[in-house]
Formats: structure tokens, sequence, C-alpha cells
């Protein structure tokens, strides 16, 4: 005889750089123990890897991550653990005056994306000569070599360009090689390549301030924590 089989509550999340909403579920024990192999291997790609199969099951397949940025991912998997697992988690802290770490509980739905400025994304390079920029997603993020600085560097150019523009046509990046990409890059003004890269860095990040009196020494702390792994250590 066929087992019952359970019905999970579904609920939207808006994925932040897309400006839509997708239908998600909470992960399941499944999930979780696959999880949990992955951040027991310490090995950062395997758990990148692990979230985002996570992310694509719990959206029935109608999000692909790699179309994401990566703080997208971070959000939907914050999101995703407080709606499976539970809203509160507890971070260990430290004192900045005295260096002893402290245990704080924090409320995951608390945690907020922060604000960017209003940047453009068409930076004008002439009357008639224009660059379309676009945030990377986490595909062409993990693509970039980071042990290569001036490789990395030019990788991150390179896949912010949605497209090239003059005055009769319109010249997709996507059809253009990588090196007539830096060959472009490289003929920019100095004050062109910090409008880029002035884009690129107006992302939104995971940001949370925590307040605590050390109980070691009395000092009060505030502290900002950032990033993904700031809510799990």
């Amino acid at each position: 005889m066929a087992l019952p089989k359970l019905e999970n509550p579904t609920y939207t999340i808006e994925v932040p750089s897309l400006d839509r909403r997708v239908e998600f579920r909470p992960f399941l024990v499944k999930e979780e123990k696959v999880l949990m192999i992955a951040q027991e291997s310490k090995d950062e790609k395997k758990i990148l890897k692990t979230i985002k199969g996570i992310i694509s099951a719990c959206s029935f397949d109608k999000l692909n991550p790699n179309e994401c940025t990566s703080s997208d991912i971070e959000y939907l998997f914050l999101q995703l653990r407080a709606k499976s697992v539970g809203e509160n988690v507890e971070v260990r802290v430290k004192c900045a005056e005295c260096g002893e770490y402290a245990k704080i509980k924090i409320n995951l739905e608390d945690i907020k994306l922060s604000e960017v400025e209003d940047i453009s994304n068409t930076i004008e390079i002439t009357d008639s000569i224009g660059v379309v920029l676009k945030h990377v997603s986490m595909e062409n993020a993990e693509k970039v070599d980071k042990k290569d600085s001036e490789k990395a560097f030019n990788q991150m150019l390179i896949h912010s360009i949605e497209s090239i523009y003059d005055a009769d046509n319109v010249y997709p990046a996507s059809e253009s090689t990588d090196k007539e990409l830096i060959e472009f890059i490289d003929s920019l003004s100095h004050k062109h390549l910090e409008k880029i890269q002035a884009f690129i860095q107006n992302v939104p990040k995971l940001t949370h301030t925590v307040k605590f009196k050390c109980r070691e020494c009395g000092h009060e702390n505030e502290i900002v924590l950032e990033g993904i792994e700031s809510f799990f250590s």
C-alpha cells in the first residue's frame, strides 16, 4: 500500500536583480541532508553548488540560479532557510575591545539587502558611442579566475557588458570575442573605467547590525554583519 504524500506550503519571494516574484516551497529533509554534507566538507564550490541546487528544486525548477546574482543567491537561501528550518539562528560575534566571543540570536527575516545607488547602466563614451552594462550573473561570476588578479579584473568587466553601440549599430557582447572586448576596454579612459567599476560594485549586500554588551569587559558593541557566511558562524 502506498504511503500518503505530504503537501508542502508554498510562498513567493521577490528575486531582486530579476525584479520578479517566484513561487517556492521550503526545503525538505533530503535537501537538508545534502546541505549538511556539503557544509561539513568546507568546500566552497561544493557548498555553492548545493545551495544553487536547493534553490532550483524549491522553485520547482522555475528559477535558474545561474541567471541570478550572488546577492540574489544569498538572499534567497536565507529566506528559504527561515521558512524551512526556522527564523532564528545563533551567531558568534567578537568583542571589538577584548576579543572575546559572544553568542547572539538573530531573526533571519530581519536581514535585508542593503540599498544601492541609482546608477545608470548606460555609459556614454562619446556623443555616438556607449556601453550598456548588466550585473554579473552567478554563472559568469564562477568563471572568473580568482588566482590571476589581472585576468579576473578583465573577466569581470567583460561579463558586465551587455552591449556596445555607436550611431549606426548595437553590438551585443555575446557576439564579440573576449579579445575584442578587452581591446575595447583597454581603449577607454580612466574616467569611463571608473564609471563601469562603480556600476559593478553597486550591488546590494546582506547586512544586519547587531548590538551587544560584552560579558567579559562590559564594552558596548555595534557590529555590522555582511554576507551569508556571517549568519551561520
